[in-house]
Parts: C-alpha cells; sequence; structure tokens
C-alpha cells in the first residue's frame, strides 16, 4: 500500500516551509513513526535539516531533473520500510520551471504521488486580506488537494482572532496551526538558505531543536495527523526496488570534499554510486593536509568556498596534492563550488548582507585568495544571483561518458572572470547561464568542472565516471 504523506507548500518563499516542516517531523519523530523526509525542488540545504531532526537522510524529488518515473521510483525506494513520507515544498505552491504550467513545481509533485496539501501562509503583514490569499490558493486549479492551513508569524491573539474570522464564512478547510512570532526561533539564513548542517556548532544545534520543539507545541497535533492519511497514486514501477550493490563494477575508492566548505550534494546521487561499486572517501579541503592515498576518483561538490577562502588557500598542501593528482589524469568531477576551487583564485566582493548574517574573523571584503588554479579563469563573487535550471546539449566528451544531453541546476553568486579562450567546454545550455556565453562544464586533464548540477538519476553519468576511475586505477 502507498506510505501515508503530506506535502508542506507556503504560498511564498520565506514564510516559514522548513521551519514548519521542522516543527512537524519533531512531532512525528517524538510520536515514535519512521519518518522520509523529502524536499521539492533542488535544494541542497534544506534536506541536511531534515536529517538533522530524524537522524535519517533526506532526498530530493524533482520532476524537472528525475523525470516522472525517476521521481516516482525514488519516493518509493526511500519510503519501503517508513511510515510515514513529509515532504518540503518549494517556493510558491504553483511556481515551477516557467511561468506557462506547473510543471516541477510542488502542485505538480502533489499530483503525481497525489498527496495533500499543507499550506503555509505568512500572516505577519496583513489580517482579514489572507482569506482572499487562501481562497485564491485554494480554486487556483483543479486536481491539488490543499488540506489545512499554518498562519505563520502572527502578532498577537487579536490577530489571530480577525484571521479567524475572516476565514468563517469562506475559507472552508481546518487552520491546522498558529505560530506567533517569537524570539527564541532562530533559524539562521545564508545567501543561499539555511546554513548547511556542517557548519553548525553544538550549541546552535541545540538551538534549532528547540526551536523544532517550540514549532511543534503551536501545530495541532490531532489535526495534522488526520490529514496524512493513505491516498493511492499512479504507481509506475511494477518490480520490487533493486537496493543491491553492482557487482559487475570492482569497488574503486572515490575520494568526496565533504566539510564546512563543500557540501551540497544529492544524497541519492552518493547513494548510486555506493550502489554502482564505488567506495566513498570522505576528506576536507579545510583541514586535510593532502588526498586520501590509493584513490581512483575525485569529486568535490558545490557550497560555500567564497566564506573560508582565506583558510581554503592558506592549506598549501591540499591545494599541491589535488593539483599534482589531477595533472595525473584522475578522474575529477566539481560542481559549483568545487569549479570555483579549481579556478586560480576567489575573488571577494559578496554580497553586502551577506556580512549582516555571518561572523566570520577571516572574511575581508575585496581580497582575492589564490585557489588550485587548474581551471584558468577568476572567480569574482557578485551581488547577482544565478538561478535557473539548466539543459544543454554535449559538445565535447568528458569522464561522464558519452551522453547527448544533460539536465541540472545553476545557483551561485559568483562569476568566472578571465576565462581563457582556448577553454574546452562540455556543454552548450540552451536553457541557463553556465560559465561563459552559455558554455559549461569546462575540461581539462581528465577533469570535468561546472556551475551545473547533476543529479544521477540519469544512471549514464555515475556508470561513465566510475568506469573511468577504474581505467584509471589500471594505469
Amino acid at each position: 500500500m502507498p506510505i501515508p504523506r503530506i506535502i508542506i507548500a507556503g504560498t511564498t518563499s520565506g514564510v516559514g516551509k522548513t521551519s514548519i516542516t521542522l516543527g512537524i517531523l519533531y512531532i512525528l519523530k517524538n510520536l515514535g513513526f519512521k519518518i522520509q523526509a523529502f524536499k521539492v525542488g533542488p535544494d541542497f540545504i534544506d534536506p541536511s535539516y531534515h536529517h538533522f531532526v530524524t537522524n535519517s537522510p533526506s532526498y530530493n524529488l524533482d520532476s524537472w531533473l528525475m523525470g516522472k518515473k525517476g521521481l516516482i521510483d525514488t519516493f518509493e525506494k526511500y519510503t519501503i520500510d517508513k511510515d510515514i513520507a513529509v515532504i518540503e515544498g518549494v517556493m510558491g505552491l504553483f511556481d515551477g520551471a516557467d511561468g506557462k504550467n506547473d510543471f516541477a513545481s510542488t502542485a505538480h509533485i502533489a499530483k503525481i504521488l497525489n498527496s495533500p496539501i499543507i499550506l503555509v501562509i505568512d500572516a505577519s503583514k496583513a489580517a482579514r486580506s489572507l482569506a482572499a490569499i487562501a481562497y485564491g490558493f485554494l480554486n487556483f486549479e483543479k486536481g491539488i488537494h490543499i488540506k489545512g492551513i499554518i498562519l505563520n508569524k502572527l502578532s498577537s491573539h487579536r490577530h489571530f482572532h480577525f484571521i479567524k474570522d475572516a476565514f468563517a464564512k469562506k475559507i472552508k478547510i481546518p487552520i491546522v496551526g498558529v505560530v506567533y512570532k517569537n524570539k527564541d526561533l532562530i533559524f539562521s539564513e545564508r545567501h543561499l538558505g539555511l546554513i548547511p548542517r556542517e557548519e553548525l556548532n553544538n550549541k546552535k544545534r541545540k538551538e534549532i531543536l528547540k526551536s523544532a520543539k517550540i514549532l511543534s507545541e503551536s501545530l495541532d497535533t490531532e489535526k495534522i495527523m488526520s490529514l496524512i492519511v493513505q491516498i493511492p497514486y499512479e504507481k509506475l514501477t511494477k518490480k520490487k526496488i533493486d537496493n543491491s550493490r553492482d557487482h559487475n563494477i570492482q569497488t574503486i575508492k572515490i575520494a568526496v570534499a565533504l566539510d564546512e566548505s563543500f557540501n551540497f550534494y544529492y544524497q541519492q546521487n552518493l547513494d548510486i554510486l555506493q550502489k554502482m561499486g564505488a567506495h566513498l572517501i570522505f576528506f576536507s579541503p579545510l583541514h586535510d593536509v593532502r588526498l586520501p592515498e590509493e584513490i581512483n576518483g575525485i569529486i568535490i561538490g558545490g557550497g560555500f568556498p567564497e566564506i573560508l577562502a582565506h583558510d581554503l588557500s592558506k592549506n598549501i598542501s591540499m591545494i599541491r596534492s589535488i593539483k599534482k593528482r589531477a595533472e595525473s589524469q584522475i578522474p575529477l568531477y566539481a560542481e559549483c563550488g568545487g569549479l570555483m576551487y579549481l579556478s586560480q583564485s576567489i575573488k571577494e566582493g559578496m554580497p553586502k548582507y551577506e556580512y549582516n548574517k555571518i561572523s566570520r574573523s577571516s572574511v575581508n571584503s575585496n581580497k582575492t585568495y589564490k585557489m588550485i588554479g587548474l581551471i584558468d579563469a577568476i572567480t569574482e563573487m557578485t551581488d547577482n544571483l544565478t538561478l535557473n535550471y539548466t539543459q544543454g546539449k554535449v559538445i565535447n566528451k568528458s569522464i561522464l561518458g558519452d551522453i547527448n544531453s544533460i539536465k541540472g541546476h545553476e545557483f551561485h553568486f559568483s562569476e568566472m572572470e578571465n576565462v581563457s579562450m582556448d577553454s574546452k567546454f562540455s556543454y552548450y545550455l540552451s536553457k541557463g547561464k553556465g560559465i561563459i556565453d552559455q558554455k559549461d562544464g569546462i575540461v581539462v586533464y581528465n577533469t570535468l568542472a561546472s556551475y551545473t548540477h547533476l543529479h544521477f538519476s540519469n544512471t549514464k553519468l555515475p556508470r561513465h565516471f566510475i568506469l573511468n576511475c577504474k581505467k584509471f586505477s589500471r594505469k
């Protein structure tokens, strides 16, 4: 039978979906349920917070990156032994890949999974008008099931009664949570979202769990549980999910960068690599002296290398270790933050509001820090956010094999300047910005470094990477 499930959606970004989701996860965890958390869209950070509360990895559901079948396969695979699925939405409920339809939106995923929805509304700057907003969401599109509303950031009980009175005749679904403004609710943010889980010290972790507990006390557990029901959905998979390892490919060792600077990884990507026979060895470009010994490949994911650029630049032995291995033709795959780390240098110039949200003695505006220098370009931080789904054709082969096209996403505040004119690119993007002139994926030695983040539900990508690592191991 399909697992009971609920989607936590919002009217817009910033209404408090993540904090509300953590509150609900906290309730279910303490009730003794085995929970599987998911995040709609390509976000890396929110799933790490889900993991923190549930002590179990959270996974992304993205119809653009995975396709409908891949999305349902993912949902079924990771809920096979769980009691309840809690799915955090992305942006506003109907915001997707473009404005023409709801493709890749939270509403789209809700339709695919036939999931009930709880709608979170920021009530901080309105009262009766919120009834009009709720009414619009309830009647905007058929085929979705908004079953409850949570009002967030209310100023007073009087404020709530104004809203309650406005809802009385127009809104026929229940209010299942009323959250008042509270200085004890601490959810720190950064320019790309919440601070990555890897950067949280024990004090902040305790504060977040305390905030989740406080939020849980503002939610109507009984009403929320009544909405989490078993509803059938279109089941595409007909065979039993295969979680066994692929023994056709010998075990190879892949070093994966993971620390405060590099932590943007889809958990499913790591799972797929391991299933295909890879032994993942995590290392820190910040703290380790050199790469692990006897490795056959390297992956450097996204993150915030600009925040600790000073410390990264001081770890000269690691910089030399990575560059030497790359020059030896080891397969190296880098995305976004990894691309920045492989460039000649990172020039700060970060968004002004960034400095108001973090406290780091090493941050010094307008300074330039030397990086690995494998990519002949300079990374410069800007005030402009690049946020797109990406799609393109492959114009040059790389360590990801003989594929014709790619789909992914890009999400960064940096630009590549002084890119060498003889740089070799793997992708030409029909959708998205890329590194320069809609070209992305610089190829040098046996390295591929791009702004585009890829999802390995297209299993050709990790399989080719592992096969290239296997070839390298024979040298």
